[in-house]
């Protein structure tokens, strides 16, 4: 429920942004809306050293920390831990996880840009603790 809450949040805020845009300018120069038909965005709670798989998306994918204390990875990679109000993106077909850090829990707000998300192999403890 908390998800569609947000999609429908989005799309009122899309919505009216453009309405403004064409009303109210208040943009230096032109800045147009795009169409967000192949965006994903959602919520996710992670209790402390809870992580996704390895896995990369076709169009790429953006990580925002709402609350809490994030680690994530690309594969090749340095262990990356990032705080409230950060963000971080892995580009297409990137292979990373993402994930609360060991003492903290997590809410991410996660964009995905259309495409497939493939799943690959569980994320060791040793590949968490960055070792």
């Amino acid at each position: 429920m908390r998800r569609i809450a947000v999609l429908v949040g989005l799309g009122l805020l899309l919505v009216g942004s453009s309405y403004a845009q064409q009303n109210e300018p208040r943009f230096t120069g032109k800045s147009v809306a795009m169409d967000g038909k192949d965006l994903s965005v959602a919520r996710r709670n992670f209790e402390p050293g809870a992580r996704t798989f390895w896995h990369s998306h076709d169009n790429g994918q953006l990580l925002l920390v709402e609350d809490g204390r994030m680690r994530t990875q690309k594969k090749g990679g340095a262990v990356k831990e990032l705080g409230k109000g950060e963000s971080d993106y892995a580009g297409p077909n990137v292979v990373h996880w993402h994930g609360a850090a060991s003492g903290q829990a997590l809410v991410q707000v996660n964009v995905g840009f259309g495409g497939a998300t493939k799943w690959m192999n569980e994320v060791t403890d040793a590949e968490y603790a960055g070792r």
